[in-house]
């Protein structure tokens, strides 16, 4: 299997969702089949169908959670030697060199991407420009609408 890579709190907010699950979500559609049981006929019962359906979902999101932390490399990036090289897990201050507008990143696992939060999957076009590269380097990145030179303005270990 590959390792994922994944940040610290990355793996916080997995664990988390994880014992959300199994410690409230999964016991309440349990008791909510046994109340639909409760209701007789099985065949014609919405409400143990959708509890039901509700546990596959449940169950599945288990199963997935565990395997990703499983996999996952944990990577803290705040106890790796500041370089000023773009790596996982560091915050990147990038500059367009076209409109001089700046924006900021985190580069993370997959699972934690969150565009509006500035967080980019290790994955995408972008971070993959990114990676290797040095504070003061020019980066082109292919985007759907044509190439964009960014200027690397910082490189941070938070």
């Amino acid at each position: 299997m590959n390792k994922v890579p994944m940040t610290v709190a990355g793996e916080k907010r997995l664990r988390k969702e994880l014992e959300e699950l199994k410690s409230e979500a999964r016991p309440r559609v349990i008791a909510a089949i046994a109340e639909a049981r409760e209701h007789g006929d099985l065949k014609e019962n919405a409400e143990y169908h959708a509890a039901r359906e509700q546990q596959g979902f449940i169950e599945g999101r288990i199963q997935e959670i565990e395997g990703k932390l499983s996999n996952a490399q944990v990577i803290d990036v705040t106890k790796l030697p500041q370089t000023g090289k773009v790596i996982f897990g560091v915050t990147v201050g990038l500059i367009n060199l076209e409109s001089d507008e700046e924006v900021t990143y985190r580069i993370v696992g997959e699972d934690e991407a969150d565009i509006k939060s500035g967080r980019i999957s290790v994955t995408s076009p972008i971070a993959r420009a990114l990676i290797g590269k040095e504070e003061g380097d020019v980066v082109v990145v292919k985007t759907p609408g044509g190439e964009v030179e960014y200027e690397i303005s910082s490189v941070e270990h938070l």
